[in-house]
């Protein structure tokens, strides 16, 4: 699916330079949008960590929002363009089947934000470490968010599916990869699957049949 740019957005709040749209406490699992060289936003999965300008995690500080960053695993398209573009739109997503689509197959679009962003934020990146684990070179950035809005306000509600779906997708993306069992990896997808089953709706069900597409399962 493709999405408006910020500035097409009907009903856009910013919030202006230097803030998040909303609390960040522990890992947040967003959707980011990166420009490739084909002109189109490439969208995959990016967990940000939060912590505060000393390292320490989930700031209570209110004068001085919490330091945020994200690992990239891999030679992928989001590390490509990090290093490329040196910002990217994280986005927060409350649809299973858009995050799927992000974590495990290539999902470009003519826009960087996405239709089902509840809210976004444009950053800054900065390459602050890297190195190897399990076979794997990943590289650690320090985003500095520079614009956000909030696209639409919902009542929040608990989904035990959706969390097994975002489980399902890392679980899967980890098949074949060097250093995981993928006998453990296939049980925890049948359990996540156990779960969509019994909690999640539509929705949810048709991303675990998504990650059945993705992925070697």
């Amino acid at each position: 699916m493709s999405g408006n740019g910020p500035d097409e957005r009907a009903g856009a709040a910013a919030d202006g330079a230097g803030g998040w749209p909303v609390d960040l406490t522990g890992v947040t699992e967003t959707v980011v949008t990166t420009l490739g060289p084909n002109g189109l936003w490439n969208a995959a999965a990016l967990g940000v960590f939060t912590g505060d300008e000393d390292g320490d995690s989930d700031s209570g500080a209110a004068s001085k929002p919490p330091t945020a960053t994200a690992k990239t695993w891999g030679n992928t398209r989001t590390r490509r363009n990090f290093r490329r573009q040196g910002e990217g739109y994280v986005q927060f997503v409350d649809d299973p089947v858009t995050f799927v689509d992000a974590a495990l197959s290539i999902s470009e679009h003519e826009a960087p934000v996405l239709e089902s962003a509840a809210a976004w934020t444009r950053v800054a990146v900065e390459s602050i470490d890297r190195g190897t684990e399990n076979g794997t070179e990943w590289v650690a950035w320090r985003l500095r968010p520079l614009e956000s809005a909030i696209e639409r306000e919902t009542v929040p509600t608990i989904n035990r599916g959706f969390g097994a779906v975002v489980e399902a997708t890392v679980a899967a993306s980890r098949l074949g990869v060097v250093g995981y069992d993928d006998d453990q990896l296939r049980e925890r997808l049948a359990y996540c699957e156990s779960v969509v089953e019994r909690a999640g709706g539509p929705r949810e069900r048709a991303a675990l049949e998504r990650v059945r597409e993705c992925a070697d399962w």
